[in-house]
């Protein structure tokens, strides 16, 4: 199964301050401007979220990623609401476990998404495709994007795009050391 990510951080590499807002992100209702996100989640068919990333989602108020399968990685109890019964589905384990299961129900492509859980599925090697935005704002503290892993991580650059509003977007396909590719776009 290929795994993807798409996420905004801060120029010091932070995803939400510290208390988990993100309430120095720009809103795309700013300009107009979707920064490529509805081409990427057109091209996964599930998305993979931890519960606190799902917890945060909820409080949006309208549910944003419509009738695309959702699964939240928790190992405690969680109320999903009826509305969401049929889409969104409560799951535990090791990252490739997980992708090994996800891949055997029929899932091809993954979006990963909230600071944990990239970082774990990163740690086991499964991520193959990175789109990062840079947000001009240094929060000088918060949750950070990458943790610590059990080994360098090689990546290749695709493409980069800047943004009238100072936002940057880097896209990334993993590789291994000494330059062989794991992944393309």
């Amino acid at each position: 199964m290929h795994t993807s990510i798409y996420l905004a951080t801060s120029l010091d590499g932070f995803i939400a301050r510290a208390d988990g807002a993100i309430d120095w992100l720009p809103s795309g209702d700013d300009t107009g401007e979707d920064y490529g996100y509805q081409a990427f989640f057109a091209s996964v068919d599930l998305l993979v979220m931890g519960r606190t990333t799902y917890d945060l989602v909820q409080s949006f108020g309208a549910w944003p990623y419509g009738d695309k399968p959702v699964v939240v990685l928790s190992q405690r109890p969680l109320t999903i609401p009826a509305e969401l019964a049929e889409r969104v589905t409560v799951m535990a384990g090791a990252p490739q476990e997980l992708a090994e299961r996800l891949a055997a129900r029929g899932f091809r492509h993954a979006y990963i998404d909230g600071g944990q859980t990239i970082q774990r599925f990163l740690a086991a090697g499964l991520i193959q495709r990175m789109i990062l935005t840079r947000v001009p704002v240094l929060l000088g503290q918060g949750i950070p994007l990458f943790g610590p892993l059990p080994a360098e991580r090689w990546w290749q650059h695709v493409a980069t795009r800047s943004y009238a509003n100072g936002l940057v977007q880097s896209e990334y396909v993993q590789r291994a050391a000494g330059g062989i590719y794991l992944a393309s776009h």
